[in-house]
């Protein structure tokens, strides 16, 4: 270079400097914009936090040795199990033993309704109805306790034998109640008596009818028996039990 200073070199020097002083001002205004907006928010949060813990009331822990039962019945209202005795006394209608029965099985289950039992129950028959109708094991085996399974399987076998087959129709359950209940050593059993409509007819090899009506609708009234261990994961219930009533 020759110790001369370029013209333009100067200006864009210049340019150059009063940028960085302007983007110094700007930035440094938006930084105290920001500053100020943080403050606020933070003032606000602060208060909304306050305001927040005037209104929460604290629940006491469930695991909690010295937690006041008594105090979390009387704001929480009945509690769950106390509606579902309420249920069971109804639905025993007046039998005691029934009722004793369904209680003692609710007080070691908590989780045992007397609804969704029947409502469990009330499928159960038809589906085991019809799968002894159809000679269907593998649906009877998840069904039934051993024993009543081994009986159901030999009957089946005994009419495949002899070439026999059911012919049937399951029109529906007009009525199903229970009728005992007991919880014995761990295992609950619940008796129900079911009032059924079928159409059946037992059919030889040739087709020709051996017993029942296919045109006919039989009014069918069982008592069967389900049971299950109150300490099992499992939750479903098995027949133990089966008689026909009059």
């Amino acid at each position: 270079m020759d110790g001369k200073v370029d013209l333009f070199t100067l200006i864009f020097l210049v340019l150059a400097v009063v940028v960085i002083l302007k983007l110094r001002s700007v930035l440094g205004q938006r930084n105290a914009e920001d500053d100020a907006r943080r403050e606020r928010y933070k003032e606000q949060a602060r208060a909304a936090a306050a305001e927040m813990r005037d209104k929460v009331v604290a629940l006491p822990r469930r695991d909690h040795p010295g937690g006041d039962t008594q105090a979390e019945t009387a704001t929480a209202g009945p509690s769950q199990a106390s509606v579902v005795e309420e249920r069971i006394r109804k639905l025993a209608t007046g039998n005691a033993a029934l009722a004793e029965g369904l209680l003692a099985i609710n007080r070691e289950d908590r989780t045992f309704d007397p609804d969704q039992f029947m409502n469990g129950a009330r499928a159960a028959y038809e589906m085991i109805v019809t799968a002894f109708a159809e000679g269907n094991r593998k649906v009877l085996r998840g069904l039934l306790s051993k024993e009543v399974f081994d009986g159901f399987s030999a009957a089946i076998a005994e009419r495949e034998a002899r070439g026999e087959q059911i012919d049937q129709s399951f029109v529906g359950i007009n009525k199903a109640e229970m009728v005992e209940a007991e919880l014995k050593k761990g295992v609950a059993q619940i008796s129900v008596r079911f009032v059924s409509e079928l159409i059946s007819a037992t059919r030889d090899k040739a087709g020709t009818v051996l017993s029942g009506d296919p045109k006919r609708i039989k009014e069918v009234v069982d008592i069967w028996t389900f049971a299950r261990e109150v300490a099992s994961r499992d939750p479903n219930w098995k027949l133990v039990a089966t008689q026909a009533a009059g």
